[in-house]
Parts: structure tokens; C-alpha cells; sequence
């Protein structure tokens, strides 16, 4: 195997990490998450409050993104700051939301 063959090959575990954190970004609420996140970095409360759902609910659902290595936080006093955790994932998002928007999977 050359080492581009090696480089190109996915591990088991790749693969498993890769399809848990898709699962993760499949869900309606984290997806929205996603969506509203964008490249800012926002509080718990006011995701909260801009997707509509409770503050316990919404940090459940940001835990799992963030076990998931798809978001990072930062606490300041006693606030939660979340955001994408990086360009490669901002731009991954973007692809998917532009290919899988309703208008995109009609048929020609």
C-alpha cells in the first residue's frame, strides 16, 4: 500500500466517529443549532431563545455536539459561549445545508 493509499484509508474508528457525529447533526433541533450558530459564537440563553425551546433542553442538545467534537465552549462568569469549532466544519455545514435545502432535492 503506497502511503497515499494509507493516508486515503478510512479507519474503523474514523469511520464510527464520522457517522456519530453526522447522526448528531442530523437531528431537527442540533441542526437548527448549526444553522443558527453560523460563524458566531453564542450564549446558551440566546440560542434558547432564538430556536424557541427551553434553556435545559438546548444545553442537552449543545452537550451532544459538543461530545461529538462538532462544537467547542467557553465559560465567561457564569455564562456559556458555544460555537463551530472550526472553518472545515462551517464549510461541511454550509455544503449541506445548500444541497439539502428543499428547493435543491426537487426534481428537474
Amino acid at each position: 500500500m503506497t502511503d497515499e493509499e494509507k493516508q486515503q484509508a478510512v479507519t474503523s474508528e474514523d469511520a464510527v466517529l464520522t457517522a456519530d457525529a453526522l447522526k448528531a447533526m442530523g437531528h431537527p433541533l442540533r441542526w437548527r443549532i448549526l444553522c443558527a450558530l453560523g460563524d458566531k459564537e453564542i450564549t446558551v440563553g440566546e440560542l434558547a431563545k432564538q430556536i424557541g425551546t427551553t434553556q435545559s433542553n438546548m444545553s442537552q442538545h449543545l452537550d451532544q455536539l459538543r461530545s461529538k467534537r462538532i462544537l467547542v465552549s467557553r465559560k465567561e462568569a457564569n455564562r456559556m459561549y458555544y460555537r463551530v469549532r472550526n472553518e472545515a466544519l462551517l464549510e461541511l455545514i454550509g455544503s449541506m445545508r445548500s444541497v439539502l435545502c428543499e428547493t435543491n432535492l426537487k426534481e428537474s
